[in-house]
C-alpha cells in the first residue's frame, strides 16, 4: 500500500472542510421572516389598541347620554320654570312660581298644553294698574277694576306689591278658562282679587307698550292686542 505523504494530507483536509460562515440568501430569509413577526405584532397591537379606544368613547357617549336624559326626565317631572308669551305687541317672559303657587302653576301649564292662550286678547288695559287677557269679555265685570285702578294710580309708588306680577283671578277656571293679569303698578291687596303664580323677568316694555294703547269707556283696547302663543321652557 503506498504511503500518502503529509502535505497531501493537509491539502486533503482543507478542502474537505471548505467554508463555515452562513449564506447571505439564508440572512435575509431569517430578516424577512423578523420583519414579518414585527409587522404582525404591531398590527395586532394597534388594532386592539384602537378597540379599547372606540370602546371606551361608547361608553364615555352612553353615560353621557343617560346622564342627559335623567336631567331631562327630572326638569319635566319638575315642570317648566319660564313661559314664553308672545303678543302681537312682542315677546314678554315670565319666570313661573313652582314653589310658591304650584297647582296654579300646574293649572297654567295645563291651559298652555291645550294652546287655550292661543289667541287671548287683552280685553281690558288699566292704566297704572294691570292688563288683563281672557276669553270672556264681561264690561260688567270691570266695575270694581276700574275703581280700584283710579285708586292706586293716586297712591304713592312704594308699596309692598311689585309691579310686573303675573296671576290670574281667583275664579273656577272650568267654565270662563284661565285669564291672565299682569300689573303694570304695585298693588296693596293684589292677592285679594288674583293668585300670583309668576313675574315678568323680561320684556317689561312690551307691557308698558300695551299699557299706553287707547282704550274705549270699558277699558278696552280700541286696536285689538293679542297673545299669539305662550311656550313652555325648562331650566337646564
Amino acid at each position: 500500500m503506498a504511503k500518502i505523504k503529509p502535505q497531501a494530507l493537509l491539502l486533503q483536509s482543507k478542502k474537505k472542510k471548505g467554508p463555515s460562515g452562513i449564506s447571505v440568501p439564508t440572512i435575509m430569509l431569517y430578516g424577512l421572516i423578523v420583519a414579518v413577526m414585527v409587522f404582525f405584532l404591531f398590527a395586532t397591537y394597534r388594532h386592539w389598541s384602537r378597540r379599547s379606544m372606540i370602546q371606551t368613547q361608547y361608553d364615555l357617549s352612553t353615560t353621557e347620554g343617560k346622564n342627559t336624559f335623567i336631567e331631562h326626565k327630572r326638569s319635566d317631572v319638575n315642570g317648566p320654570t319660564y313661559a314664553s308669551i308672545t303678543t302681537s305687541k312682542g315677546l314678554i317672559i315670565v319666570e313661573l312660581y313652582k314653589d310658591g303657587s304650584p297647582d296654579i302653576v300646574d293649572e297654567f301649564v295645563d291651559f298652555c298644553q291645550k294652546g287655550h292662550f292661543k289667541g287671548m286678547r287683552f280685553n281690558r288695559v288699566i292704566k297704572h294698574f294691570v292688563i288683563h287677557g281672557s276669553k270672556v269679555d264681561k264690561p260688567e265685570g270691570t266695575e270694581d277694576w276700574t275703581s280700584r285702578g283710579k285708586h292706586y294710580s293716586r297712591l304713592d309708588t312704594s308699596l309692598k306689591h311689585e309691579a310686573f306680577m303675573l296671576g290670574t283671578s281667583k275664579t273656577n277656571h272650568e267654565g270662563e278658562g284661565f285669564d291672565l293679569f299682569i300689573t303694570t303698578a304695585p298693588i296693596p291687596d293684589l292677592n285679594d282679587k288674583i293668585n300670583v303664580f309668576g313675574r315678568v323677568i323680561k320684556g317689561e316694555d312690551i307691557v308698558q307698550e300695551i299699557e299706553e294703547v287707547d282704550t274705549d269707556d270699558h277699558y278696552r283696547p280700541k286696536t285689538p292686542v293679542q297673545i299669539n302663543e305662550v311656550t313652555l321652557k325648562y331650566s337646564t
